[in-house]
């Protein structure tokens, strides 16, 4: 056992006072727990292991007189990204003009080293943006389009999306071709089909989610980027919900253009994202806020945005760090361990529907879309918040509806089965106040 290792034990067995000291230690405790499980230990036999994400939970100071299952919009960062952010902050404070753009803001290239080996691409195809949205609109509205070019998406894209992609239809002309598809979606073909055939010789761009944010289902992205390749069209994939969410890279998607927030999987602070560019297109795309024309190759013409602060991207990496010490593959099969345990709990009431295929734990991870047929969606969710502290995020889509469950690592079992005992009241038609 290496010195540290028995520093961290003698202080664990300390108790008391002590543990004080090791609770501002968040990656020690980390770095201890993932060192004390066995060799053979496996990330879907780990996900069950409570010794071991109690010490992930710890790890967070969150609010436990509330059962927060809306980790989607935003998720709480660790104790070590949040001390981060607040040390650089202080640091930039004392001469912002001299600390923070002569020591800190440079900091910002080993960030962007980070997520390129992460993502799996080049350095200099990484911009660090403030959030998906940013990121995604970079290239829906500096990509060259003419009127009459057509846009494949969805109806059950980000509504932000939509609404740029609809005031270029609005300016310039273009066409939008929104693809509906089956809820819960329960073959990939059918989906992919659907895109296919909405292909037509005028269409430029395809913008599709990797996970989708109303239901948590996880798209194909892959096997359509070959089809639209095929054809010359690029594509865009929204990753808002997906980078750090589960494993993948970008050989697994062979899109043109990702964007994602690090507020959500990745519990870096809020306000930060990335933009990945493939590099030879970067130069056909003009960027949100102007930059100047020897930046049109560069990939950082895309964070051209102003005074803005260091440390919110700087503290990406403790982030990073926090999540490569679990393993992603650990932490994502903690995710499907959570929601199983009250998915298989209701999955039996008739009257229980969910929006995501659960039957493939390849098309779900940590987003849950569920409905009690017989129930308003916004009753449930106000009793849940009003009566338990439980709070979850109403869907209301023009195709269907339910309520969006996303635990977390930090989530305590006992939030999962109180939040089941619930809906089992509900489902069972105990709860008058939420019926329609």
């Amino acid at each position: 056992m290496s010195s540290r290792r028995k520093f961290i034990s003698k202080i664990a067995a300390a108790g008391g006072a002590v543990f004080i000291l090791l609770k501002s230690d968040s990656l020690a405790r980390v770095t201890e727990a993932v060192a004390n499980l066995n060799a053979t230990d496996l990330p879907n036999k780990t996900a069950g292991n409570e010794s071991f994400w109690g010490r992930i939970q710890s790890s967070f100071d969150v609010d436990r007189t509330i059962v927060n299952l809306n980790n989607g919009g935003v998720s709480p960062s660790p104790r070590l990204v949040h001390d981060a952010l607040k040390r650089h902050l202080d640091y930039s404070n004392q001469a912002p003009s001299y600390f923070m753009w002569r020591h800190l803001e440079p900091n910002i290239e080993s960030v962007r080293e980070q997520i390129a080996l992460r993502f799996g691409c080049q350095v200099e195809e990484i911009a660090i943006t403030r959030n998906a949205s940013e990121a995604l609109e970079n290239i829906q509205l500096g990509f060259e389009l003419k009127a009459g070019d057509e846009i494949i998406t969805t109806t059950q894209d980000y509504p932000r999306m939509l609404t740029t992609w609809e005031q270029r239809a609005r300016r310039e002309g273009v066409i939008i071709k929104k693809i509906s598809y089956p809820v819960p979606l329960m073959s990939k073909h059918d989906f992919i089909e659907r895109i296919e055939e909405a292909i037509t010789p005028r269409t430029k761009l395809i913008l599709l989610c990797h996970v989708v944010f109303l239901t948590g289902q996880i798209l194909p992205l892959k096997e359509v980027s070959e089809i639209a390749h095929a054809k010359g069209i690029q594509v865009i994939c929204d990753g808002a919900h997906s980078f750090y969410h589960f494993p993948f890279t970008l050989k697994d998607l062979d899109c043109d253009y990702f964007g994602t927030s690090l507020h959500k999987w990745t519990f870096a602070p809020v306000g930060t994202g990335f933009l990945y560019v493939r590099k030879n297109l970067i130069s056909k795309i003009w960027p949100l806020m102007a930059a100047p024309a020897e930046m049109d190759s560069n990939i950082r013409k895309f964070e051209e945005i102003g005074t803005h602060p260091a440390a919110n991207h700087n503290a990406i990496a403790e982030a990073l760090t926090f999540n490569e010490t679990i393993g992603l593959e650990r932490k994502a099969e903690r995710l499907r361990y959570l929601n199983k345990r009250w998915i298989n709990r209701l999955k039996n009431f008739n009257n229980v529907k969910f929006m995501t295929n659960i039957n493939d734990d390849s098309q779900w991870c940590g987003i849950i879309n569920v409905h009690i047929e017989g129930t308003d969606v916004d009753k449930v969710v106000t009793y849940l918040l009003d009566k338990h502290r439980i709070f979850v995020t109403p869907i209301k889509h023009e195709e269907f509806e339910g309520m969006r469950i996303t635990p977390n690592v930090y989530t305590l079992l006992s939030d999962i089965d109180l939040f089941a005992d619930v809906m089992e009241r509900i489902a069972g038609g105990y709860v008058k106040e939420v019926m329609k």
